[in-house]
This record gives structure tokens, sequence and C-alpha cells, in this order.
């Protein structure tokens, strides 16, 4: 396998100081799969451009250590378009460039970090193909998982405190806050969230703090309205395949829910490419650029996300956590054996919890795939569904809710599946394509849905055709049966749900 590296990519691993953690994850991972790592000579060029002479000396030096191209991929008509609709100076036309040799199969991948070349990717077609740091790392993890890092990986609740201050990954913190050891240290008796690998590393952080109507915003601009809110105090998540990210998100947006916010938000600089990837994340889940904070070491950027949001059907992502009550609602079966690997939030009493801590991608994503052959296939992004559990008469229950994002139909073959399912999919390869070849006349599709909530009562079959929601045991749902407005109401309220995620 031929991998291209962006700029990017080699600037950060050749620099002197540490400023990706998640390079030396990367290039572990590149070598023991013995893959061959590419670059541009177009790349070369820019990194002798590099501001900083020290960088530019190490990788001149350590260049022989890359396979630098030989030959360029001729232009095509898609490229060209592509370099007329994009392209608007010399950076543009280098990863028009660097997509351009991906684009002629001349490399396997193309890994950045640059969102502008992914949306160029998407164009082209060519999107399976390329890769940030983590999407990469999560496709490699779940690739290969006799060769992961990391055996076990659980979020746990702790005082600030209790955790080892000096951990090296603090030092980005210290970087931007002179006072930060200060500010950590009064913080001794508050819980922080945090991730650890079996080994004791350090390898997520979030803080957060509940702020009234009555906090002092004098140093935001535009000036904050009253509101309730809850400050993302401090983030960070060290990229590698395991959808931390996602998880602490999730752990962001329900702390909002139990505390009944007006708003999130969050400040932070935009110097380096570890803020630049939490900015791409936060937008993703519908935080948007709302102004500045001024502060004695430098303005910092102020993220906003509503928590009274407008639905927005085509990006659920957009209004998550929240669903609109006046949608579409269908049960639709899964089994035991995949259920809590699917859905770790809605374990039942009678499972272990140590069977299911969180050291798989698709446990930690609130993104996930739900592979069937159902005879209905119309769903489309914002419909509901209501997971149920098959087991019999009295174990079968509803146990949670998500809200469809994308409906694939279109699945060119077997290897292709597996593309579009691995990551988010319980199942190895393997499984994948025995689903693919069960049946040549009625192939999967593919739903890619958001785990939203788990019911805290779980109704079983018995109590769902007393309720009238399912009509007998022979109509137990194969697939996705639609269910009325009123049923999906009778369900929360039997379920003892809270609604405040629903949108009325």
């Amino acid at each position: 396998m031929r991998v291209l590296l962006d700029t990017n990519i080699l600037i950060h691993r050749e620099a002197n100081r540490v400023v990706n953690e998640e390079i030396g994850t990367l290039f572990n991972w590149l070598d023991k799969l013995g893959y061959e790592k590419c670059i541009h000579p177009f790349s070369v060029q820019e990194l002798e451009k590099h501001s900083d002479p020290d960088v530019v000396k190490t990788i001149q030096a350590k260049i022989r250590n890359y396979n630098l191209l030989k030959t360029l991929a001729p232009e095509t008509q898609e490229i060209e378009a592509l370099r007329k609709k994009y392209d608007s100076n010399n950076n543009d036309n280098i990863d028009t460039s660097l997509l351009k040799e991906l684009f002629a199969k001349r490399v396997n991948f193309l890994i950045t970090e640059d969102r502008k070349i992914h949306t160029k990717a998407a164009e082209l077609g060519i999107s399976n193909f390329i890769f940030t740091i983590d999407d990469f790392l999560e496709k490699v993890t779940s690739e290969n998982p006799a060769l992961s890092e990391y055996k076990v990986l659980s979020v746990r609740k702790k005082y600030f405190g209790e955790i080892d201050l000096k951990d090296s990954f603090f030092d980005s913190f210290r970087e931007d806050y002179n006072q930060f050891d200060a500010w950590f240290n009064k913080k001794s008796d508050e819980e922080a969230y945090i991730c650890q690998s079996d080994k004791g590393e350090m390898l997520a952080f979030l803080y957060i703090k509940r702020e009234g109507e009555g906090e002092n915003y004098s140093d935001i601009e535009p000036a904050f309205s009253k509101k309730n809110r809850l400050k993302i105090g401090t983030f960070k998540v060290i990229s590698n395949g395991y959808k931390l990210g996602e998880r602490f998100l999730k752990i962001v947006f329900d702390n909002a829910l139990n505390y009944h916010v007006d708003e999130i938000y969050v400040t932070l600089f935009k110097k380096t490419e570890e803020h630049e990837r939490l900015i791409g994340l936060l937008e993703d889940w519908g935080f948007y650029d709302y102004g500045i904070k001024h502060t004695p070491t430098g303005n910092e950027l102020v993220f906003v996300k509503d928590f009274h949001p407008q639905p927005d059907h085509h990006q659920p992502k957009f209004t998550y956590p929240f669903i609109d009550r006046n949608r579409r609602y269908f049960i639709v079966p899964i089994y035991p054996e995949y259920h809590t690997e699917l859905l770790p939030d809605s374990i039942l009493k009678t499972e272990s919890p140590k069977d299911f801590i969180e050291n798989e991608p698709h446990r930690n994503a609130i993104q996930k795939v739900y592979i069937c052959r159902s005879i209905f296939r119309d769903l489309i992004p914002g419909d509901i569904i209501v997971f149920y559990r098959t087991g019999g008469f009295y174990r079968s229950v509803t146990t949670t809710v998500g809200v469809v994002d994308e409906v694939i139909h279109d699945i060119d073959n077997e290897d292709h599946f597996i593309q579009l399912c691995r990551k988010r999919s319980v199942f190895t390869d393997d499984e994948l394509r025995k689903h693919w070849r069960y049946n040549s006349h009625n192939r999967p599709f593919i739903v890619n849905f958001l785990y939203l909530y788990s019911f805290p009562k779980r109704l079983n079959l018995e109590r769902l055709i007393e309720l009238g929601i399912i009509a007998d045991v022979r109509s137990a749902p194969r697939g996705f049966v639609e269910i009325t407005l009123d049923q999906f109401n009778i369900i929360l309220r039997e379920s003892n749900s809270d609604e405040s995620f629903i949108i009325d």
C-alpha cells in the first residue's frame, strides 16, 4: 500500500518540538503495516519555504526516509474542472496536485488534516480513500484489532487532585496558558472526565462548568445575553482511532440536557492543528463561530451551540441531541449479540459492564451503522428509530432511540459495502462479507444513525402487545416497522423517559 502524506503531516512529524501527539501513533501504524510513505515534490518545495529554518534543515536531512514521487500523473478534465472551481492560490494548486495522484490511483490513500482537500475529494468521488489522522487510525484499528495498542479504554470521572498534572498530555495547555498549573491545582476538589489506556496513558480530558444568568461575560464580544449555559472549560482528545471525541461530546450533551441549559460554549485559540481539529469536530455537531474573548495572552475564538435549536431534518447532527416530535417513527429489531456492542449505553441489567468497556471505535461513536434487509427501505434523514432487542415474549425489550442520519442504497460491490460499514459497525470484515453474500437477490442496505437516548425502563414484547404497539407475537418487527406518534408517546411515557430531548 502506498500512502501519500500531506505537507502538514510531514511538518508535524519532523518538527523539533512535538506539536501533534497523534503523528507518532500514525507513523507507528504505517510502519507496523508496512505501508510505503510517499511525499509529493510540491510538498518538498512547500517545506523549503517554511518559516522555521530548523524545521527546513531537519526535513531536508530526513527526506530520504520517504518515497519521493518520481513522476506525476497527467492532468485530466476532472482535475482541471476542480482547479477552476476551487483553486485561487498556490496552496490550493498543490492540494489539487496531491489529489490528482490519488485520483489517478498512483497511491492508495492520502492523509491530510486539510478540510478543503476533503471537500474536493468528495467532488471527485474518492472520499473513501482520503483520511484525517483520526479517520485513518480508526480504519487501521478496526481492520487490525490484534495490533491495537489499547486493550482497555474507559471513561471515568476523577477529581482534579487525583490526576497527574505532570503528564505530558497537559503540556499543550501550559503552552496556551501560563497559569495553567495554578488553575489546575485550584480545581483540586472539582471533577473532570478522563480517559486512560490500560497502561495509564492520558488520552482525553474534559472539564465542564454550569453557568447561570448572572455570569460575567464582559470579556466576550459580541456580548452574551442572559442565559443558562454549559461551558466546555477544558477539552482535549488525542486521536487514536477510537472515536473518543464523539464519546466526550456525548458527555457534554448529556450534561447540557440534565442542566436544562440554553447554550453550550467553548473558547479556544486557533493556532495549532490540535485547535483546528477540535474546531472541525465542534462545527460538525452544530457549534458556530460566535465571536472573540479578550484575554491577557491574546484573543480566543468563541464557539456556541444553541440548545433550543430549530429542527434540521437534512443534517440531524446540527440538531443533536434533539429530535423533532413531528417526524416518522419506526421500530427495528437488533439481535442480543450485537445490541450492547453497538449501543453500550443501553446495556441491560443482566449484562456485565466489564464486557463492554469502550475499546472499539463503534462503541464510542455517536454515529453508528445499522445493516438491514428490511422490506421497507424508504427511510430518510430525521426519521426516528426505536431499537428493539430481540429475545422472545418476555426478554425482547425496547431499549434505545436513534435518528436516521443517512441511508445508503447505492452500493457498488462487496468491497464497497465493507468500506462503508467497517468503521462504525459491530461486524468484522468476514461477518460483513457473509451479510453481503447471504442473498444475492436481496442485498443489504446501510442506515447511518445517531444514538440519542436509552430508555430508563424497558418495555418487553408482552407489554408492547398490551399497549397496542405490536399486534401479537407473530407481528414482532423483522425490519423497519412504522408506528404512530401516539404509539411513540406511549413508549416514552411507559418507559419513564425524560422528554427534554424532544422538540415539539
